[in-house]
């Protein structure tokens, strides 16, 4: 099975100096042939693939002698990631390759003759960087990425192939349904409320001060670049407390549970809202979400996403009765049907916990809410007429 360890190198000053070099010139490589590709495009109607950019390496080396000062195996790498942008953006999975920029994260790749001895790491024309390798790292190793963020400090992506065989996922357990919102980060099904610990509002202030700063120095300057450093880790600061308290969460709700069930959110349209924007952008749902199903899927778990127009806030799991408005002011309410007394964000956790149960029982990816549902495959928008679910199959999940 593939994994990933992320360690944080410390290379020297000439170190530094060959690592600028690799990063310019992987950055260079990459815009001109997207450059050219664009080009080409829009004289025939067709793009360049991997080997048309590989075949004008040869060339570019002896017309551009500072080609030769970098591995030649990271250039090979950029022609293979940039045809694989192209796919991925006509697979629509991805948006459309954009240029880089010397003032963002910089990054080369490794693909072979890079060594892991003690607690340095051999890379090709760079030599031995030491770094601190908090992980053992066993196995093949396959590839490895050096990064370089805005704030000046240096990681190391390594991944290896461990030789274990992928765990086989099993339902046998205990199931939780998660409901993620902005006051609670995550509330589950247990009625446990977990709060955001909202790192960027704690720090705003020192941001503000040093982005006023910034924007007062004269562009160009060597003054101007310090203030960028200084906002940069503010931000950088920032990042890694939200990926700390994401990766413990993730990992304590994996070990817990075997089966996880969260709401498939449609992030990018919820960000529309002026109101809510910034805090959907910060607390980093998207982010959440992909660590606990790459953990669960690591240990056998189940990870399943319920559809976003499953009524789960405006359903009662008790009599499954379903009110017709819930506006997000009213955080409880009271069931017409069952006289029942509602925690919103708890009854929405108890439902997708349930919905989720039921969809692993049935084998079909079939809201519980029989109507019309618009489904996105590629491009096209396709709408899917089903059945609802009585409250029988309902009841005998939640009796199990």
């Amino acid at each position: 099975m593939l994994k990933v360890v992320k360690i944080r190198i410390y290379p020297t000053e000439k170190q530094e100096i060959s690592l600028a070099k690799g990063f310019g010139c992987a950055r260079w490589l990459w815009n001109r042939f997207l450059a050219q590709n664009n080009e080409i495009y829009k004289e025939t109607g067709k793009g360049l693939s991997r080997f048309d950019y590989q075949k004008q390496l040869p060339q570019l080396k002896k017309e551009f002698e500072w080609l030769g000062e970098v591995y030649s195996q990271c250039l090979q790498v950029v022609c293979l990631n940039l045809s694989r942008a192209f796919i991925n953006f006509f697979e629509c999975r991805a948006r459309y390759p954009r240029f880089k920029s010397k003032h963002g994260r910089q990054s080369i790749t490794y693909p072979q003759n890079v060594k892991v001895e003690g607690d340095y790491i051999k890379v090709p024309k760079v030599g031995n960087i030491f770094g601190k390798i908090h992980r053992e790292i066993t196995g093949k190793l396959k590839t490895v990425t050096l990064s370089k963020n805005p704030d000046g400090k240096y990681y190391a992506s390594l991944l290896f192939e461990d030789g274990l065989p992928v765990a086989t996922p099993s339902t046998e357990g205990k199931a939780i349904g998660l409901d993620l919102g902005l006051t609670d980060f995550v509330v589950t099904s247990d009625s446990a409320k977990i709060k955001q610990p909202r790192w960027m509002k704690k720090r705003e202030r020192n941001l503000k001060r040093k982005q006023q700063s910034l924007a007062r120095k004269v562009k160009g300057s060597k003054n101007r670049d310090k203030a960028r450093k200084l906002v940069a880790k503010t931000h950088s600061k920032v990042a890694r407390c939200r990926e700390d308290f994401l990766h413990k969460l993730s990992r304590k709700i994996v070990n817990e549970n075997q089966v996880i069930v969260v709401e498939d959110l449609y992030v990018k349209g919820m960000v529309q809202n002026p109101n809510l924007s910034k805090a959907i952008s910060q607390v980093g749902w998207g982010m959440f979400c992909t660590m606990l199903k790459y953990k669960a899927e690591a240990t056998g778990k189940v990870y399943l996403e319920v559809s976003r127009f499953f009524p789960s806030s405006k359903t009662c799991h008790v009599c499954l009765n379903v009110v017709g408005s819930l506006p997000l002011d009213i955080r409880s309410w009271t069931c017409s049907s069952c006289k029942t007394r509602h925690d919103r964000d708890i009854t929405a956790a108890i439902n997708i916990r349930n919905e989720g149960l039921r969809i692993l029982a049935s084998g079909t990816g079939a809201t519980a809410e029989g109507g019309s549902v618009s489904l996105k495959r590629g491009r096209k928008k396709s709408t899917v007429e089903h059945e609802p679910v009585n409250s029988e199959a309902h009841a005998i999940l939640r009796s199990n």
